[in-house]
């Protein structure tokens, strides 16, 4: 074949139409070969990208990521991709797994401060969002420092947002609800509980009607006052006018009932009811706290109605968090009630502020049992949740292993994990993919310069997206 180069060099001046008609077939050949072998090629590796068999589990392209409305300039921040930020504007929660020290706080915990221009309650443990983002957000919100531990901390006073009238009772029993659980771990009230339960939603209204200091310090006060017997308390509930006047007094019939019930008691049960209540009211005895709880700077209102957004930051040092757990928990369950306790219209538009919950450490709280059911319908009310925990075994340490709080949070961020069980939960969520494998065999004899025989078989395997 070597010839046909001889042949042109000496007889393309005589035939030259031969030779350029051959040059082009040859080209064109050339040409059309390599062709065919790019598309092939190409639609190898599209079948080995559309492979479905074990799973179609992908990471998004940037145009699927754009098309999720992640790169818009508004929301919370998700992380980043490139040089863009992702961040979630919708009304759906956002759950982070991240584990302690990984950067969260400066990766997606402060920039979201920064930006979110609402109302914001951050429950933050060590203190170092305040000093982050208070200053820049006090610009444009109100910004207050719950610290039930410092003296100069802003108060608040559960017992004030007790509606007189119709919703008092509602109001009360859910502040002894968290009262009677301040763990949040009981699965069931025991006797005691309940009885303490009763008694304590009897002198809150107490306190509340026949008073001067309508807070939770008074309460334990009143229960415990060393001047008379716990007896003579229970008589006094009874014989005080609580809604009547001067010349018509009239006992509240809720307090009366709760007086009546524990003087039907023996005096060794009584006695025992009377220690669990206090137990439950302890920390009500220290002054700072009983300081921080004494009145009302703000108003939860003010989270959504107010005349300009509130950032509530809630404080409290890790030597201080079991102890004040039970306070934290309380505020965090009265404004989620009364935040969700009425859907007139559409909440988002006719309330002034949206509002943020950014929970870092949310776990270290305990289990709120409204807060897992209210993360449902939550987002209807114009209210977003931001949760952050350290692993998944926080999660089900606090709520138990088959909880709703994953499945009400669409929007998920993973750190890198040391927990195998969280890992392996990510990886899990993340799904399967169908992976082509290419094997080759080769034949030939051992002394050849090349082996003749080359064959290539392919085989379909999953493999997980995230391992």
């Amino acid at each position: 074949p070597w010839k046909l180069f001889e042949w042109w060099f000496h007889f393309d001046a005589y035939a030259p139409e031969v030779f350029d008609k051959a040059g082009t077939l040859a080209g064109a050949s050339g040409f059309l070969g390599c062709a065919a072998a790019i598309a092939g090629s190409l639609l190898r590796a599209r079948q080995r990208g559309s492979v479905t068999t074990y799973g179609s589990s992908r990471w998004a392209t940037t145009h699927e990521v754009e098309t999720a409305g992640l790169l818009r300039p508004a929301g919370v921040f998700l992380g980043r991709l490139n040089d863009r930020y992702l961040r979630h504007d919708g009304p759906e929660h956002v759950m982070a797994f991240a584990p302690t020290r990984s950067g969260k706080g400066v990766g997606l915990v402060v920039p979201t401060l920064l930006s979110w221009t609402g109302s914001a309650i951050i429950h933050d443990i060590k203190g170092e969002n305040w000093q982050l983002t208070s200053g820049w957000r006090s610009k444009f919100s109100y910004c207050l420092l719950f610290n039930p531990t410092d003296p100069r901390s802003a108060r608040y006073n559960p017992l004030l947002e007790v509606r007189k009238g119709p919703d008092e009772i509602r109001d009360v029993q859910n502040i002894a609800d968290i009262l009677v659980d301040p763990e949040g771990a009981l699965e069931r009230r025991n006797h005691w509980e309940k009885t303490s339960h009763s008694l304590l939603v009897g002198a809150i209204l107490h306190v509340l009607y026949a008073e001067e200091d309508k807070t939770l310090a008074r309460v334990a006060t009143f229960l415990s006052d060393p001047q008379r017997s716990f007896a003579a308390t229970l008589r006094r509930m009874m014989t005080t006018n609580h809604l009547g006047t001067g010349h018509n007094p009239q006992v509240h019939p809720v307090v009366a009932s709760a007086a009546r019930e524990l003087l039907n008691k023996s005096e060794n049960e009584r006695s025992g009811v009377l220690s669990t209540a206090m137990s439950f009211l302890g920390l009500y005895r220290d002054p700072t706290v009983a300081a921080a709880t004494s009145s009302c700077d703000w108003r939860i209102a003010d989270l959504v109605d107010g005349e300009r957004p509130l950032s509530l930051y809630l404080v409290v040092p890790p030597s201080d968090i079991s102890r004040t757990k039970p306070l934290v928990r309380l505020i965090l369950n009265q404004i989620g009630r009364r935040l969700t306790e009425r859907l007139e219209g559409d909440p988002k538009k006719s309330r002034k502020h949206q509002l943020l919950m950014m929970l870092d450490e949310f776990p270290a709280l305990g289990r709120l049992d409204f807060f897992e059911t209210a993360l449902a319908f939550m987002a209807g009310y114009g209210i977003r949740s931001y949760l952050i925990a350290q692993s998944l075994n926080q999660v089900s340490k606090a709520y138990g292993e088959n909880n709703a709080i994953l499945d009400n949070c669409h929007v998920r961020i993973a750190f890198s994990s040391n927990d195998e069980r969280t890992a392996k939960r990510i990886s899990d969520a993340l799904g399967t993919a169908t992976e082509l494998r290419s094997m080759r065999n080769y034949a030939g004899h051992r002394l050849a310069p090349w082996l003749s025989h080359v064959m290539v078989s392919r085989q379909e395997t999953a493999r997980p997206l995230l391992t």
